[in-house]
């Protein structure tokens, strides 16, 4: 991360996702090409790139080496995708979650790699297999599923086509460590994979905790930004929960048939509409006056504090 890398990178899509990744790959010296299908787009995106790491420069939360002028260097905008292709060793796709939309793109992309060129989707939920069958060039295609918002959340899932090489695997997980993600590899495709397995597994149970009367919208959030989401920054379940206990054999022994009674009353899949929805919406509504201000603000308040806590963890590892 420390020097000019070689190679480029073709970020496809200029929203908010494409925006953070291209800042992630500059931060760690790659050349970016940020491709939309209309100009007025890349140049509010690159505009916008800049803002943030203005911001994260005053604050001195920037990552990488480079400076911010040497970052915003390395990322150019484009409008026409051959062009954008040209020299590309490694392309994430960004663009809006619809199957038909990405597998057009991809089709196109199929045309004009060549072999050695990797091609990932930050898609969240979309299997490999819906997205990339069929492509020529399915031995080097991947899903790279990363936390929004990339820049200032590590984890990417890496989740392969059953045609997908080991070695585009490896060489994505490599180009993920280089740039200071934390990768981690599904050996096999998952409904969902493993982030929003375990994330729908909370917010189903937040909904029916509200929708029975236990606990207010805003007190369930608490229970976990203030509880389990302390050690959650650090730990995963599985080593909290080895550490409770005399090892996790031992947590099983002592917990396990409370925690199977307790699972048992757990309720059907909620619907996720209706009287609760708006009951939980309005909760989180500060003033319904000024939503977008709101999203606004509270978008960069949890980027603050996940870039302080990256830092945090990162001179934590150090020690």
């Amino acid at each position: 991360m420390n020097e000019l890398q070689e190679g480029n990178i073709v970020i496809v899509g200029s929203g908010l996702i494409g925006r953070s990744w291209a800042m992630v790959f500059a931060s760690g010296g790659f050349r970016v090409k940020l491709y939309d299908i209309v100009q007025e787009q890349v140049s509010t995106a690159l505009e916008d790139i800049r803002k943030q790491m203005e911001e994260l420069k005053k604050s001195e939360m920037l990552r990488g080496a480079l400076s911010m002028e040497d970052q915003m260097a390395l990322i150019s905008g484009c409008t026409d995708l051959k062009y954008a292709l040209h020299g590309a060793q490694y392309i994430q796709e960004c663009v809006p979650e619809n199957l038909d939309l990405k597998r057009k793109i991809f089709s196109e992309l199929d045309l004009y790699v060549d072999d050695s060129t990797i091609i990932s989707s930050s898609t969240s939920c979309l299997s490999p297999t819906s997205m990339f069958t069929g492509l020529q060039h399915v031995k080097n295609c991947i899903v790279a599923h990363p936390v929004n918002p990339p820049y200032y959340v590590p984890l990417v899932e890496l989740v392969p086509h059953p045609q997908t090489e080991m070695a585009t695997v490896e060489r994505t997980y490599n180009l993920m460590k280089k740039v200071g993600q934390s990768p981690v590899k599904l050996m096999k495709e998952m409904d969902g994979f493993v982030l929003n397995r375990l994330q729908y597994a909370v917010i189903s149970e937040a909904w029916r905790l509200v929708q029975d009367g236990v606990i207010s919208p805003r007190d369930v959030d608490l229970v976990m930004s203030e509880g389990l989401g302390m050690r959650y920054a650090f730990l995963g379940p599985l080593e909290t929960a080895h550490l409770n206990a005399e090892g996790f054999k031992s947590y099983c022994e002592r917990y396990g048939e409370g925690i199977k009674r307790v699972l048992a009353t757990f309720g059907p899949v909620p619907d996720f509409e209706g009287e609760v929805a708006e009951k939980i919406d309005q909760a989180l509504w500060e003033d319904v006056r000024d939503k977008a201000d709101q999203l606004k603000a509270g978008r960069e308040y949890r980027n603050t504090c996940l870039s302080h806590l990256a830092k945090l963890k990162k001179e934590m590892k150090k020690n």
